[in-house]
């Protein structure tokens, strides 16, 4: 194992690569590939990393709101449930998965730029702790909305710092080309305007700069120009309940140089001391990502000039990250025993038809056909983003906990895929 598997949950024994305590072959027979496996283990110590550096915020307690994009099967998010988190979702599709899996609506955050009529009153229905405004037009229509309900809306408005993230550019999110949010300068009297409408209640204000952050510096900044305006506003008598600093820390996948919690967020806790607003975090890919993999299957060694072609059983519409992003997984044999085949340098690609679709560029593995494979670090936007292209069933989801595995969700079948459609009559 590389550097890239953080995390003790998964291990090497012998020749064996092991999930907490039960080997991956054993899984792979069992479960059939492709399939993704998760370690409750890892996505517990994940969390309770979190838990741990805001332990310090003595009398402010801080609310760690899971975000559910990153991965919503429901035994994902039954564990974190157990384990006291708040949610952030992004959809009314997502607010239904979080009470299917028995979050507390109370803790939850309603993120993004589209929220229709029906997801806003699902999420007033609900009782969800704040709704995360991104624009004039949502504002107005909230308003509207919860009157028409006789409540109000609880609201913080995310507001666009236009500090950049150093991050890939499709995940950057804080700088004021991006689609999110509300320009910084237009955040004031915007809050003016909230605070006067009648089916309103402004409850904080948020902030989310972007994803796969491993510098604590460009969040430290934003949170300043936050607090900043927080200041502001409560020179002019709006007081917040909240400062919601979203998520995006980072995670290994490669030779990252990656901070431990406490050290990521140390910088943002160092503007927050002092202050009485409850703090709330958005994490996802730290919590999830190197607590998961893809197990697939080597189907067949194509080997040739001038490349050497590994096909697996898993694609593109399994993991969509390589082929979306150019991203880095790493990819490992599950068994390192048996007769050894000599080593080459392969691109690992599924069966899609696409010349876009592969898993990993010039991989040195020494592979025979039926081999399983592991890719790493997965855990996060490897399902959630999967797709049926070329109708494929999706694959199954696994969590392990010690010594048991547990099919989380089994996979699809062809007739699934077709049974709403109708030929013509």
């Amino acid at each position: 194992m590389t550097a890239s598997a953080t995390t003790t949950a998964f291990s090497r024994r012998g020749s064996i690569l092991h999930v907490e305590e039960v080997p991956l072959p054993e899984v792979a027979e069992r479960f059939g590939t492709p399939c993704y496996v998760y370690s409750r283990a890892a996505l517990t110590s994940a969390y309770q990393a979190y838990q741990a550096a805001l332990a310090d915020r003595a009398g402010r307690p801080a609310l760690i709101c899971y975000a559910v994009k990153a991965n919503s099967n429901l035994a994902i998010l039954d564990v974190f449930a157990r384990l006291g988190a708040g949610f952030d979702i992004v959809s009314g599709g997502e607010l239904a998965r979080v009470l299917a899996a028995g979050g507390d609506p109370g803790k939850v955050v309603f993120s993004g730029v589209g929220k229709s009529r029906a997801e806003m009153r699902q999420a007033l229905a609900a009782g969800i702790l704040c709704f995360n405004v991104e624009s004039v037009p949502e504002l107005e229509t909230l308003n509207a909305v919860a009157i028409e309900l006789g409540r109000q809306a609880p609201v913080s408005l995310r507001v666009n710092p236009d500090v950049d993230a150093r991050t890939h550019p499709y995940i950057s999110t804080g700088l004021k080309s991006a689609k999110f949010g509300v320009p910084f300068e237009a955040a004031l009297p915007l809050y003016r305007r909230a605070a006067a409408l009648p089916g309103l209640t402004v409850r904080g204000i948020d902030c989310h700069i972007g994803s796969q952050l491993l510098d604590p510096a460009p969040a430290a900044e934003a949170a300043t120009k936050i607090v900043g305006l927080v200041d502001a506003l409560a020179a002019e008598g709006i007081v917040l309940h909240h400062i919601d600093l979203g998520g995006g820390m980072g995670i290994r996948y490669r030779d990252e140089t990656v901070p431990s919690v406490a050290e990521y967020l140390a910088p943002l806790l160092a503007v927050m001391r002092d202050r009485q607003e409850q703090l709330l975090l958005e994490p996802g890919r730290s919590l999830v990502g190197n607590a998961g993999l893809l197990l697939t299957r080597v189907a067949l060694l194509k080997h040739g000039e001038p490349k050497n072609f590994a096909v697996v059983d898993a694609a593109m519409n399994d993991l969509a990250r390589p082929a979306l992003y150019d991203a880095w997984h790493e990819i490992v044999k599950v068994s390192d025993g048996g007769t050894p085949t000599p080593a080459r340098v392969y691109e690992v690609v599924g069966p899609i038809c696409e010349s876009g679709d592969f898993l990993g560029h010039a991989r040195e593995l020494s592979l025979a056909p039926g081999d399983p494979l592991a890719i790493m670090s997965a855990g996060a936007y490897g399902m959630a983003m999967s797709s049926n292209y070329n109708t494929r069933p999706r694959a199954a989801e696994v969590m392990v906990d010690g010594d048991q595995a547990f099919l989380v969700r089994r996979r699809e079948t062809v007739e699934e895929l077709y049974a709403l459609e109708s030929p013509l009559p």
